[in-house]
């Protein structure tokens, strides 16, 4: 008998040693997750232009071509002045779950890429395009979107760019607070005026200390919004949503 608990015992000191592995493991692969878009992010920004820009066209300081050779997923790049977002947007035409667990090369990574579901064109002509990242330990992908959780941040930091390779998209951000994790483009029917109306609504109806809503800023069934969703620490049934209106186009 004493032998058998013996045996319990260090079965039970194994399986935790491999818990505490797995873990560890885990936590590197956290830290480490998008160093691998510092570089993309190097080579992709072009140098800015130090003479007069042109009225026509306009410069669009991103590489897509290189991008577009090494993954022709990518289509747009977006930047959050104020934050260290600034990501290729990828989409999968076949695996909308693809790029939740693959990087831009096509790695298996857990910091997987910014992206779009194909439910959204890639014209951003859509009323709501949601981008999605995760919220990831050392800072990367859309960890931070928590920051808009500030008041002051939010109130200061309203400007979101995204580029594609013939324009600059600029979008104010009106909205920041906690959702459930329901399927967004999958529950509501954007295409219907009514229901988009609706939506815009309920927005601007939020009431709680974990929300920031810009009641000056007007949202119409005839603008465009994205939508970043990211999670929200370990509750996996709910998502942290920052919302941006389409303010001009640059072409």
């Amino acid at each position: 008998m004493k032998k058998k608990y013996i045996v319990i015992s260090i079965a039970c000191i194994l399986a935790a040693a491999i818990c505490a592995v797995i873990g560890i493991y885990q936590y590197v692969q956290q830290l480490r997750a998008g160093q691998e878009y510092e570089k993309i992010r190097e080579e992709a920004k072009k140098e800015e232009a130090t003479e007069e820009p042109e009225a026509d066209p306009i410069e669009i300081p991103i590489d897509f071509a290189s991008l577009q050779a090494q993954n022709p997923d990518v289509y747009a790049w977006i930047t959050v002045p104020g934050t260290d977002i600034d990501y290729p947007i990828l989409q999968s035409a076949s695996d909308n779950s693809y790029y939740l667990t693959h990087t831009i090369d096509g790695t298996e990574s857990p910091e997987g890429s910014i992206f779009t579901e194909n439910y959204n064109s890639k014209d951003f002509e859509d009323p709501n395009t949601v981008i999605y990242g995760h919220n990831m330990k050392n800072g990367s992908m859309f960890q931070n979107l928590h920051n808009y959780q500030d008041r002051d941040f939010f109130d200061n930091n309203r400007d979101v760019m995204i580029y594609t390779p013939d324009a600059i998209r600029h979008y104010k951000i009106f909205a920041a607070y906690l959702y459930d994790n329901r399927h967004i483009l999958e529950s509501f029917d954007f295409s219907d005026p009514w229901v988009y109306k609706q939506y815009l609504n309920r927005i601007f109806s939020i009431r709680d200390m974990n929300s920031f809503i810009d009641t000056d800023t007007e949202v119409g069934v005839e603008d465009k919004i994205i939508t970043l969703s990211t999670c929200y620490g370990t509750q996996h049934d709910v998502r942290y949503l920052v919302q941006a209106v389409l303010v001009s186009i640059e072409k």
